[in-house]
């Protein structure tokens, strides 16, 4: 009977494992196919994490909004509406400390409040974007090259957003996927 209950348990202990994870890959997978697509600007930068490997860190020029309201606090949750503008790419539209009723939005964390320029500044939650470890460092100088060439919005991250949550799909330089472009 002992055995019949250990069994049982690991039954159900292997299904966990494997249910949360899938669970969590589904949900990602239905925002990406369901959700909205934005072109965020991006400046990234190539880090290396010993425990998270390499990857792009993603710093993006929509990262502050102007108020009068002084009272912010850092790492709070914030939302952030947006739409597209005409080229496609993501329009600030408002931020703020309450769950927006309607339209798009991403969920940030404050960074700080200047009251000199009156912005708040914040992060988005997908400023991390893995790749192949020898492709990581190309693609840093690649984006580099990119910045400093004189056609604007050549490089930017594809982001689905769906209901507040959203997926980083990809990182593009003049259109292309990073991964294809320092190939």
């Amino acid at each position: 009977m002992k055995t019949l209950y250990s069994i049982i348990l690991f039954i159900v202990v292997a299904v966990a494992q494997l249910a949360v994870p899938a669970q969590m890959i589904i949900g990602q997978e239905h925002i990406i196919k369901n959700g909205t697509a934005y072109k965020f600007k991006t400046q990234p930068v190539d880090p290396a994490d010993p425990f998270k490997g390499k990857y792009i860190y993603l710093n993006y020029e929509m990262n502050s909004f102007a108020t009068t309201d002084k009272d912010w606090t850092r790492q709070q949750d914030i939302y952030v509406s947006i739409t597209n503008d005409s080229l496609g790419f993501a329009k600030l539209l408002n931020v703020s400390k309450t769950k927006p009723k309607q339209g798009d939005f991403v969920q940030a964390k404050v960074d700080w409040y200047n009251t000199y320029d009156k912005k708040v500044t914040f992060t988005f939650p997908f400023d991390e974007f893995y790749m192949n470890e020898s492709k990581a460092y190309d693609a840093e100088i690649a984006h580099i090259e990119a910045q400093s060439d004189s056609i604007p919005n050549n490089t930017y991250a594809l982001v689905y957003v769906k209901d507040g949550e959203a997926v980083l799909d990809n990182v593009f330089i003049n259109d292309i996927p990073v991964a294809e472009y320092v190939e």
